[in-house]
């Protein structure tokens, strides 16, 4: 269908606007088109929770010989089976693609980040790269839902082993695991979770590095302990189970309370700095829950972590995990990490940029090629946010003003989207079948994407330039580039800046594409190209016209991070807060986006659910809320050494793969383990310690 711009009460917008402009049409939206067939895409054996893991004391344990004959024979530890709760965490061998695992080996990572500490709920970074997910533990575990069957989709048991909610929905008792241990013999137990809620979460002047704040897990939640083993949550929404996702990574996972807490303000004389910085990475055998470790730093050069004896969780056959001795970390670059894995000098790494594409898969083809390849589904995607705000969020001068009140505009969206060449955009990135469209809002190929719910605007320069002038711009000067209206802005050249994180090529690519496209549009694109703290430094202060975005969770799995699908707070949107008076200026199809998330968190029934988002994913892309540009697989590179790797894991759905894959159940076959551990027969020593204990 086409719509002719002759509507009444149209004229004084067309005035001066040239005879071809006027007679342009604008054209309606369609349904996207299919995804191209990616024959190399893994298909996931969908499960039920059940099928992976349960808790449950089991007749015998086991653990490496080397580990029995140097510490427990010795007395240097407790037998195996005293180091490990009532009831451990039991991994089902059915879910195990190679079945029980065996001893020994290593995994080296590669990482570009850098550890500040290992406070991680006092606000320290501890490198990324998958090191904090393997240090810690969480309330509950989101990464391996992707082969969980859509109507059993709800967060996996962790720390927390079961939970139950009161009949009318306000309190949900969580039973923690009975009888673990830090990776330092100190119990674990409701104290670590309420100094964690209590001194971190709700201490305005401590941010934990996750962002987590109480209204994190609803406004107004309350936590309480009421044994050693048992809390309860009071939600002012009843059966608020959206929030169990926010309890898994890394939103929700508590740190050593023995050893944190003396460090705390509120119980010692310390600064909040001080607080922070109290365990610098120089500081080994931080207590953890997790499978490994820190037991050496190496400024620049490396992290190695090795196996916590007091690790929680087994096999069917009672065998201790990990199975996996070592960690390694290589401080690096993110783009060497790709290198090293494809070469074999790596052993794991998140295939994320598409350039990288063609290249990898020609290596990993080669007999000889050290590492395997595992794409998963078309869930990497970038957008072009606009800043919604208004109200003064940010400070814009006159210009950024001007912009905020074009971006408010639905048919300066519609031209924009519309002169996005997005299948020349995908090709820019990667030749194949890697890429896709992507109009905006929830990805294809997951489980609330609905095809025939999502308008898509085709590229259509001539409609898109209807678009223009149907929002009052044209080109005064005659100088290819449309101008302000009289009076706004000085009626200069509309000039928007771009922010773009220049650390990745991807992000780059995309960025000079929407510049090229906007162009013959009349829009002049100006380029800010910052690096990734940068760009999250003044997005967050809104200090931005439009921004280059990779898409994050809430738009892939919907049920985790759901408060950021629209402004249902002041702060819960990316592109769209409130300014210093706390008010949100929303348009009317944003208050219905604010509803509908609002209705679906609330909603504990999976098809009213579905058909919210149905509505959701309608008024997103109708209104084109954001600007979807490519979407496309991630993939996995693991050194073919490797088992026990499920089939079709993404690299980022739930959580990022190294949770994902559980890497405490991956192992290495005998006869395929090489001698990479650099602290071969050693276990983490006591806290403060200066390496591993002989």
């Amino acid at each position: 269908m086409k719509t002719y711009m002759m509507a009444l009460g149209g004229a004084g917008l067309l005035l001066g606007v040239s005879v071809a402009a006027a007679l342009a049409q604008t054209e309606s939206p369609t349904v996207p088109p299919d995804p191209p067939k990616f024959d190399a895409q893994g298909q996931v054996d969908y499960v039920g929770v059940a099928d992976i893991l349960e808790f449950k004391a089991l007749p015998e344990y086991h653990e490496p010989d080397w580990v029995t004959k140097n510490f427990v024979d010795k007395g240097k530890l407790p037998p195996v089976k005293d180091r490990l709760p009532k009831e451990p965490m039991v991994y089902k061998t059915g879910n195990m693609v190679d079945g029980v695992g065996v001893y020994g080996d290593t995994m080296r990572h590669v990482i570009g980040g850098r550890p500040e500490g290992w406070n991680y709920i006092g606000g320290q970074s501890q490198g990324w790269g998958g090191i904090d997910i393997g240090l810690s533990e969480c309330l509950t575990r989101s990464g391996p839902l992707f082969q969980i069957k859509a109507d059993e989709l709800e967060p996996l048991p962790n720390l927390a082993k079961s939970w139950e909610w009161s009949e009318d929905g306000h309190k949900l008792t969580m039973h923690l695991i009975e009888g673990a241990k830090w990776s330092d013999g100190a119990p674990f137990g409701a104290d670590d979770l309420m100094f964690y809620w209590q001194d971190n979460v709700n201490d305005p002047n401590v941010t934990p590095l996750n962002g987590a704040t109480p209204g994190t897990f609803g406004e107004g939640t309350t936590l309480e302990k009421i044994d050693d083993y048992t809390v309860v949550w009071t939600f002012k929404q009843p059966f608020a189970k959206q929030y169990l996702y926010q309890m898994a990574y890394g939103t929700f996972c508590p740190g050593p309370a023995h050893i944190l807490k003396p460090q705390h303000p509120k119980y010692s004389k310390n600064t909040y700095e001080q607080y922070k910085n109290a365990f610098p990475p120089e500081y080994m055998n931080i207590p953890v829950m997790g499978a490994w470790v820190p037991v050496e730093y190496r400024p620049d050069d490396i992290i190695v972590m090795r196996r916590n004896p007091y690790y929680w969780k087994v096999d069917e056959k009672g065998n201790q995990l990990p199975y996996l001795n070592e960690m390694h970390y290589k401080l690096s670059t993110w783009a060497d990490r790709d290198v090293q894995a494809v070469a074999g000098s790596g052993d794991f790494s998140n295939l994320e940029q598409p350039e990288s594409f063609v290249e990898a898969l020609k290596r990993s083809a080669s007999p000889d090629a050290p590492a395997r390849l595992e794409f998963g589904p078309r869930i990497i995607g970038y957008s072009l946010y606009p800043n919604y705000s208004a109200n003064g969020w940010g400070e814009p001068d006159e210009r950024g003003q001007a912009v905020r009140d074009l971006n408010r505009n639905d048919h300066f969206r519609k031209a924009v989207t519309e002169a996005v060449d997005r299948a020349r955009l995908g090709q820019s990135l990667v030749k194949g079948p890697f890429t896709a469209i992507y109009p905006g809002g929830i990805y294809s190929g997951t489980t609330y994407y609905d095809k025939d719910s999502t308008a898509y605007y085709p590229f259509n320069l001539e409609s898109a330039k209807a678009e223009l002038a149907e929002a009052g711009l044209k080109d005064t000067d005659g100088n290819g580039i449309v101008n302000f209206p009289a009076g706004t802005a000085g009626g200069k050249d509309v000039e928007v800046t771009l922010l773009v994180n220049g650390d990745y090529q991807t992000d780059k690519s995309l960025a000079d594409g929407i510049v090229q496209m906007m162009e013959p549009l009349g829009i002049r694109v100006i380029l800010n190209t910052v690096d990734g703290k940068q760009r999250d430094a003044l997005a967050q202060a809104g200090k931005f016209d439009w921004m280059v975005l990779r898409n994050q969770e809430e738009l892939t799995s919907v049920v985790q991070k759901t408060v950021n699908l629209a402004p249902v707070g002041p702060q819960t949107s990316a592109f769209h807060r409130a300014g210093k008076d706390g008010q949100l200026d929303l348009l009317p199809f944003e208050q219905q986006l604010v509803d509908i998330v609002n209705k679906f968190i609330a909603s504990s029934d999976n098809v009213e659910r579905k058909d919210l988002m149905k509505q959701y994913q309608k008024i997103y892309t109708d209104n084109v809320y954001g600007v979807g540009l490519v979407q496309y697989p991630g993939a996995l590179i693991i050194n073919k050494r490797f088992a026990n790797i499920p089939k079709g894991t993404p690299i980022n759905l739930f959580n990022w793969a190294e949770d994902s894959i559980i890497r405490e159940r991956v192992f290495v076959p005998t006869d395929k383990q090489g001698k990479y551990e650099l602290h071969a027969d050693t276990l983490p020593g006591a806290p403060g310690s200066a390496g591993p204990v002989n």
